[in-house]
């Protein structure tokens, strides 16, 4: 166990040329396995945007009444490749090069695409059972070709860099993940040379079926574990820290430099994710830690994340997220079983996150991440199943405090008293029997102000001192 696996995100993998010094050319730049994103905003141009929907190639393709919209599509990923590479690129010979790597894949793609359309055009195929094929396809098209260029790059500034291409294109053998990176492996030696590997791998179970665009920190996170690495690296543009700094100010927030695991769930929990729950759990079942460091700032070791149990306890941040909140009434409800199930199943069938949830005698409340669009379809249903309830949604917004270990520490107490001090209100509030976390529920544009109200009130130099002399009386 004397290599890292460590992972470059897509914003990172932009400014790839500022980090061939920093990241890579280190005195000892071997023992490390690299994966890597597609370039920022090439996954979104294939599939739909992340944030905002807008439909990409898939997108396109799926709702095609003809070829040109997801064909110009796909044009427009290649102009896209084209464009992220040659800003890093400074080789005429690695530019060709990559260029004709782009027209290989893309043409590639279409031809597929094409011959899958004629295909399903007789009326024993259907073009919905292939959807997530081609989904997986065109996800595995972004990865490739950044893991192309990374080898390039790297090559041409003297280091032994190893393309592996977990991506499976044109392959025939149906294989698992785990098949899939210990075969790619098998000849690899990480002390010689530098493997840059595909953070979209195709595989029998189908990534995208479970992990839709999570799938990089999955094959990340197995590599780590297959491997037997010593570490997992996360290499963000920023430091995993106690706060946006956008919210608090940039001069408060603190770099968290040590938590566990659990505070990683709950993060992830308020959208704010310092890894895949998923890839997570393969990482703690392996007992390989994690660490997320900035890539521009290389000197500095980041935040380690692992299974110890805080030495205090202590608040380490505070986030918040955007809300639906859906309210289901009934007066018969109580003692009467299968409301909650129900309500369980219909937000499975939409696909709705569940960030939190509240009952009492007669009420069921769930705080939920999703949009209004797909929050009417539910009412819609859960109507159907209990005419005489009375169903609501309402745009809310949730702040969180979280730590390793709140106890002592008075946070539902505390917050609630800083935020009245504030001129704001909160709506409800929860907090866990673990002491990891304090949920305050708000009015959307309280959101940013109450972050940094709970921030200066559990975190800033005099916070800290008032939950030292708390831990003394306790």
């Amino acid at each position: 166990m004397t290599h890292t696996v460590e992972k470059i995100g897509g914003t990172s993998m932009s400014r790839l040329d500022e980090l061939v010094d920093s990241l890579f050319r280190r005195d000892e730049p071997y023992g490390r396995v690299f994966v890597v994103s597609a370039f920022g905003g090439i996954t979104n141009l294939l599939l739909e945007h992340k944030k905002t929907g807008k439909p990409g190639v898939y997108a396109e393709f799926a709702n095609a009444d003809n070829n040109r919209g997801w064909q110009d599509a796909l044009d427009t990923v290649a102009d896209a490749m084209i464009e992220a590479h040659e800003a890093v690129l400074d080789h005429g010979a690695d530019r060709d090069m990559a260029r004709e790597f782009v027209r290989e894949r893309i043409e590639g793609a279409r031809n597929c695409l094409i011959d899958l359309q004629r295909l399903c055009s007789y009326g024993h195929f259907r073009l919905s059972e292939h959807m997530l094929q081609i989904r997986e396809l065109l996800s595995g098209l972004g990865e490739a070709h950044s893991a192309f260029v990374t080898t390039l790059l790297l090559q041409r500034h003297g280091l032994n860099a190893r393309l592996v291409d977990l991506s499976g294109w044109r392959d025939k053998d149906e294989v698992s993940l785990d098949a899939r990176i210990t075969s790619a492996m098998s000849g690899v030696d990480p002390e010689t040379e530098l493997p840059i590997v595909t953070g979209y791998a195709q595989c029998v179970e189908g990534l995208m079926r479970e992990f839709d665009r999570g799938y990089s920190e999955v094959t990340f996170s197995k590599m780590a574990a297959l491997t037997g690495a010593r570490e997992a690296i996360i290499h963000k543009e920023f430091h995993l820290s106690s706060a946006d700094p956008n919210h608090v100010g940039q001069e408060n927030v603190r770099k968290l430099g040590h938590t566990n695991y659990d505070v990683a769930d709950q993060l992830s929990n308020m959208g704010m994710e310092a890894i895949h729950p998923k890839a997570a759990k393969t990482l703690r079942q392996a007992d390989v830690p994690l660490r997320v460091t900035n890539a521009f700032e290389p000197h500095d070791p980041g935040t380690l994340i692992d299974d110890k149990p805080a030495e205090a306890p202590a608040v380490e941040i505070v986030t918040g997220l955007d809300i639906l909140a859906l309210e289901l009434f009934e007066q018969d409800m109580l003692g009467v079983k299968g409301y909650d199930s129900a309500i369980l199943d219909v937000l499975t069938r939409h696909d709705v996150r569940i960030v939190s949830k509240q009952s009492n005698a007669n009420t069921i409340t769930h705080y939920l991440d999703t949009s209004l669009k797909i929050m009417r379809r539910v009412e819609k249903d859960l109507q159907k199943l209990y005419p005489s309830a009375r169903i609501s949604t309402r745009t809310l917004a949730m702040a969180s405090v979280i730590g390793r270990d709140l106890s002592g520490l008075s946070v539902l107490t505390r917050g609630h008293a800083a935020i009245a001090e504030a001129g704001m209100a909160t709506l409800g509030a929860t907090q866990g029997l673990r002491n990891v976390d304090v949920q305050f529920i708000l009015e959307r544009d309280d959101l940013k102000p109450v972050i940094k109200v709970l921030h200066d009130a559990f975190i800033s130099a005099p916070a800290a001192e008032a939950s030292a002399e708390l831990q003394k009386v306790a």
